[in-house]
């Protein structure tokens, strides 16, 4: 009966899954290990890539399952019960969504993983932990971690234009090119400062005009529930985590005082060090650190930002263009590329690349005689030799 109903919801939610429109993961990701991770920020399209994947597998429909792991329907119920009923009765592949708010999910994920021969999907927070070395779990599952909509994706999305993602070294080298030969199908200023605005979430497509309290429904869902949960952080805490967020809004990425920010906030330099990590964890801020300084939690970050420049519409009040810039390119960067704070230039990638981003008359005073540097400029369609436009950056994933 249990299986019964939890395959009548999953009916449902695949005949409501929407084919027409793929994330960068379809073509990205292999599919084919036993234990697979999907983790990443709320609200990035996890559980809609999921649905697509099993909508497409062939595979007779009771052969696949998938749930919420805080349904109402299994809560009462444990996942390796679940696994159990659904193997007895034939079934291959088994998802399950959302598992970080379920107790105690390696081992169960580990005793499936021994006992059945049964491929497992599983999703969570960007914060999930699974560096256990009791349930080793880390060595069993592959993990893959999903940003939110590329700049390329949101074109697709909005406007119907499709286009390959382009690897770095490509962008560096032949940007004149690439972006001649984009901007002969679609002009992205058209759409940019849209994207920069609401387009990194892909439910901004079911209701515009909400996207902003939805938006700023998931930052508290993160800070009020996944966190603590994650984290055992005592519910008298979590205002200082909005605090520190908040603050964030107001403070120039790199004028950010690490001491100062701790005593308005109440608490010591090293709690601060370790609320800074779990809120980049959970897909809210992202740190920037200087490589010759090492990457503990506890290593002064250089800068700080919050995730992607939709947080700032939907979270500040004012937001400093600069800042954005900033924001855009390490976002969209980040996911395939290390990204280190530099004292030449903004940033060096890959330990390579020496970037400096700014408007469109940005110089090339402060990085002119660093090798492998580039101007990354906002407000211009084409570049030229070393200047490189900031959007084409949005086309790396």
């Amino acid at each position: 009966m249990l299986i019964d109903n939890i395959q009548d919801t999953f009916a449902t939610q695949l005949q409501n899954t929407p084919m027409k429109f793929k994330r960068y993961m379809h073509n990205s990701f292999d599919m084919n290990d036993k234990l697979i991770g999907i983790i990443g920020s709320r609200g990035v399209g996890k559980s809609t890539y999921i649905l697509q994947y099993l909508k497409e597998l062939n595979l007779p429909f009771e052969k696949k399952l998938y749930f919420n792991a805080d349904h109402f329907e299994v809560i009462n119920h444990s996942i390796y019960e679940i696994a159990n009923e659904f193997y007895k009765r034939g079934g291959k592949v088994l998802a399950v969504d959302e598992i970080h708010k379920y107790p105690n999910f390696a081992l169960e994920l580990k005793s499936i993983y021994d006992s059945f021969d049964l491929k497992v999907i599983f999703s969570g927070s960007s914060a999930l932990k699974l560096e256990n070395a009791k349930y080793d779990l880390s060595r069993r599952a592959y993990i893959y971690r999903v940003n939110g909509l590329s700049f390329r994706e949101f074109l697709e999305y909005e406007a119907g234009v499709k286009f390959d993602s382009i690897a770095l070294e490509d962008i560096l080298q032949n940007h004149t090119d690439i972006a001649y030969d984009i901007t002969s199908k679609i002009k992205p200023y058209e759409y940019f400062g849209k994207y920069l605005e609401y387009g990194y979430y892909p439910f901004y497509k079911q209701n515009l005009k909400h996207y902003k309290n939805r938006l700023y429904e998931v930052i508290n869902t993160v800070l009020e529930s996944d966190l603590p949960i994650i984290f055992n952080i005592e519910a008298k805490n979590i205002h200082k985590l909005k605090k520190l967020l908040s603050l964030l809004c107001i403070s120039k990425p790199y004028e950010l005082n690490i001491s100062k920010l701790a005593q308005k906030i109440e608490i010591n330099r090293q709690t601060l060090y370790t609320y800074l990590h779990y809120l980049e964890l959970g897909g809210l801020i992202k740190l920037i650190k200087s490589k010759t300084k090492g990457d503990s939690i506890f290593t002064k970050p250089e800068k700080l930002y919050l995730n992607n420049s939709n947080l700032n519409s939907s979270y500040c009040q004012n937001s400093d263009i600069g800042t954005i810039r900033e924001e855009f390119f390490v976002n969209q960067t980040s996911l395939l590329h290390d990204i280190n704070y530099s004292k030449v230039g903004d940033f060096i990638i890959d330990d390579t690349y020496t970037l400096e981003i700014g408007g469109k008359n940005k110089s090339y005073k402060q990085i002119k005689d660093v090798t492998s540097s580039f101007i990354i400029a906002d407000d211009i369609e084409v570049g030229f030799g070393n200047k490189i436009p900031l959007w084409l950056f949005g086309f790396l994933y």
